[in-house]
Formats: structure tokens, C-alpha cells, sequence
């Protein structure tokens, strides 16, 4: 199973998310760098776990603070066309990804990018058919399936996989930066919903042996944030 790194950017800074409360988060204080700076951040989580995947959630763009195009497009440039970032901004529709996606091509201007793959969640997501729509324009779309105490958040049905992609997290937000441990309960849920399409949990992961348990539970990848800061596991 790969551990995907997370990133979260709020404010300008990477920052340590708390059970999904938004207001909690404040810059990241992590045991792989000295600093919140975003590039930084996203270097030292590549390097902790040799993975070639970073997941972005850019907060500002979800709360609808404005999204940080200028970081995005750093990010993107520096870390190269090795790396992929996979990125949650509040899309509610195909022409928000879209517009995001030009407006940090443009600053970006580079041959040698990190290459983006939108990812939909539910919580913002108000029109099924961006996933589609994505998929046309040369994307690879994943979609998020955003839960909060087990229950879904959204306007759109969990429960219909007819329209779902072939990559979908499912995100337990209650257990980000919650030290509880996998929601494996729910994650056993959406699998038997999942038509064979590649599973990825997001949330609760505290050590090794969560990771061993969210392996065995068929997911493809897990979402991880704290637990690479506070070095509880180990490349």
C-alpha cells in the first residue's frame, strides 16, 4: 500500500490539520523541517516517505478565501515533472478546476512542472458530471467521498458508483490529525460500493500498525500528514 503525503495551505503557510475543524489549523511544527513554508514542507514529506505522489488540499481555495495560485505554481516548478500533485481546492464544477488549473499554468510557465490531477470532493462538489468532463479534457480525475462522523457531506448520493472514477478516497475528516485511528468501518463500506475501482483512505492513521491494518483492508493508498511530522512512521 503507498503512503501519500498531505499538505495542507492556509494563509500562506502548510499548516497541521485538526479533526477537520478549520479554525484549529495553525502552521505546521514538524520534526522534518524548521519552517511552515510551504515548499519546504512538501520537500521534507517526499524525502520522509520516497514517494513521488503529494497531495494538496488548498484550504484558502476551499473556504473560499482565495486560492493560492503563487505557491501552487512554486510548487509545481520547483518539485519538477517527477512528482505528482494531486490537488482538493473546493472545485464545485468542471470550469472551477479548469480556471485554477490555467490560472497556476500561467504563473507557473515552466517546461519542467509537477503535473496536477484534480481531485472532487464532495463537500464542494455540486455538479457530478466535472468527473466526466475531466476525464475528456486529458485529466485523470480522483474523486474525494468526504465523511464526518460517518456521514456524508455534500449535495451528491455516496451511495450511486455509476458516476465515480476509477481512483476515490474515501475521507474521513473527524480522524485528520485525530490520533483515533482508521475509520476501517467505513472505509469496509465503500469498498463493497467500489466496482473494483482503487481505493484510497485519507485520515487516523497514528503509527505502523495502522498502516498494516489500512493495507490489509484493501486500500491502494492511505492519505497521511501527522504521523510522517511526528515521525511515528518510517519510510
Amino acid at each position: 500500500m503507498q503512503v501519500i503525503p498531505v499538505l495542507d495551505l492556509l494563509d500562506g503557510h502548510a499548516v497541521r490539520a485538526v479533526r477537520g475543524e478549520r479554525s484549529r489549523y495553525r502552521p505546521i511544527q514538524s520534526s522534518l523541517c524548521a519552517t511552515s513554508e510551504p515548499l519546504d514542507v512538501a520537500r521534507a514529506l517526499l524525502a520522509a516517505t520516497g514517494s513521488t505522489t503529494l497531495y494538496i488540499a488548498d484550504l484558502g481555495a476551499i473556504l473560499e478565501r482565495g486560492a493560492h495560485v503563487a505557491a501552487l505554481a512554486a510548487l509545481s516548478g520547483t518539485l519538477g515533472s517527477s512528482v505528482t500533485i494531486w490537488l482538493d481546492a473546493g472545485f464545485t464544477d468542471f470550469a472551477s478546476m479548469k480556471a485554477l488549473f490555467e490560472s497556476i499554468a500561467d504563473v507557473a510557465r515552466s517546461s519542467d512542472c509537477a503535473a496536477f490531477v484534480p481531485v472532487f470532493g464532495t463537500e464542494t462538489l455540486r455538479d457530478p458530471r466535472a468527473i466526466a468532463s475531466a476525464q475528456a479534457a486529458g485529466f485523470e480525475p480522483v474523486l474525494s467521498l468526504d465523511y464526518r462522523h460517518g456521514r456524508s457531506l455534500g449535495l451528491l448520493s455516496h451511495d450511486d458508483s455509476g458516476w465515480w472514477p476509477s481512483r476515490v478516497i474515501v475521507m474521513s475528516l473527524d480522524r485528520v490529525g485525530a490520533f483515533d485511528g482508521p475509520d476501517l468501518g467505513l472505509f469496509a463500506a465503500v469498498l463493497s460500493l467500489a466496482q473494483g475501482r482503487s481505493l484510497i483512505g485519507a485520515g487516523g492513521i497514528r503509527h505502523s500498525h495502522d498502516l498494516q491494518l489500512a493495507a490489509r483492508s484493501g486500500a491502494s493508498a492511505w492519505l497521511v500528514a501527522s504521523a510522517i511530522h511526528d515521525l511515528a512512521i518510517c519510510r
